[in-house]
């Protein structure tokens, strides 16, 4: 009997599994309304030009049912943008594009902010950064650029960046120690405009990212003297005459002991489901297949890393250290 009732029970699981196999699925997430796309940064930089990139692929390809909406807010070093989607808790028709001010703006500001306040997505990829010139300057080479500001008094050459005490200030603080003279920063609020203000002549040189800069140097309005990684770039497509990314010596081979890559990075706001974080990271690897992107990535020279999950939260985590520590070097640390 047990035997024939141990059969009977089976035979009705498979028979209610049979019945249950008949019901449609449930659908998994997605979003039902315009999905805001924030960035906590000015309209020209990279930040803003990656975000309307892929608000451009995403709408070409049609890989979302809704719409992706960039709105800029810059304010407060990013800390608008920030504190914005911070307290959009649960809402998941909000998602943000980070850069390192996800670390540096807390830390110069003070504001009631850290980067465990919001999900974590994904990183899309990693941005390098370039110490440009104008075209019409004599400096052929980072070695002769950095002899001109040795021979000059402090505060002769002018370097712009994007904001005060983020990324482009931390690294002009590197460079003056590095060669042993102080050098005038000058903060605008994004990319574009640095790039605008050194081929006008503004400002002596800049750290702007590839794709911050490209347009121009593809026009000889610009010229990159070397990039702040470990290793030369890989890319061998030709930009400017002869020569490509791949042709941008290291500025550590120059003398310039600085190395910095910047994060460009996904989060949505406290409080979202899994699934829905997961609908982000697979929108996000469709987006990474497409030529739109991978054009992208060989024009702004980006070092195309991809994190999701505990990956991402634990390089989160370290970079959040190295950081601090680059924050106190300087001296930007709030109430420090």
């Amino acid at each position: 009997m047990k035997h024939l009732h141990a059969l009977g029970l089976g035979a009705v699981t498979a028979l209610g599994m049979t019945a249950l196999s008949m019901l449609p699925a449930a659908a998994a997430w997605e979003p039902t309304k315009p999905v805001e796309f924030i960035v906590p940064a000015g309209t020209g930089g990279g930040a803003d030009q990656m975000a309307r990139t892929l608000q451009g692929i995403i709408a070409k390809h049609d890989l979302m049912s809704t719409q992706l909406v960039v709105i800029n807010k810059s304010g407060g070093a990013g800390g608008e943008g920030f504190l914005d989607v911070k307290g959009a808790k649960g809402n998941p028709h909000k998602i943000v594009i980070t850069l390192s001010n996800l670390f540096t703006t807390p830390l110069a500001t003070g504001i009631p902010f850290n980067w465990k306040d919001l999900t974590p997505v994904a990183m899309l990829a990693l941005d390098e950064f370039v110490l440009w010139v104008n075209a019409q300057e004599p400096y052929k080479t980072a070695q002769e650029y950095e002899a001109a500001i040795k021979a000059a008094p402090d505060n002769t050459f002018k370097m712009g960046g994007t904001g005060s005490k983020q990324e482009d200030q931390i690294i002009t603080v590197a460079v003056q120690k590095a060669l042993g003279k102080k050098i005038t920063y000058i903060p605008y609020k994004g990319g574009g405009e640095v790039a605008v203000q050194l081929v006008g002549g503004h400002i002596n040189s800049s750290v702007n990212n590839p794709i911050e800069a490209v347009s121009q140097w593809r026009g000889d309005k610009l010229r990159p003297l070397c990039v702040f990684d470990s290793k030369t770039l890989p890319y061998t497509d030709k930009i400017q005459g002869d020569l490509s990314w791949s042709s941008v010596p290291t500025c550590k081979s120059a003398g310039l002991d600085v190395e910095y890559l910047m994060l460009r990075g996904i989060f949505m706001p406290p409080g979202v489901s899994d699934e829905q974080v997961a609908y982000f990271v697979d929108l996000f690897k469709k987006v990474r297949e497409t030529p739109e992107w991978q054009k992208l990535m060989k024009d702004g020279a980006f070092n195309q890393t991809f994190m999701a999950g505990d990956e991402f939260k634990a390089w989160l985590e370290q970079s959040e250290t190295i950081h601090k520590g680059l924050m106190q070097e300087a001296g930007f640390i709030a109430g420090n």
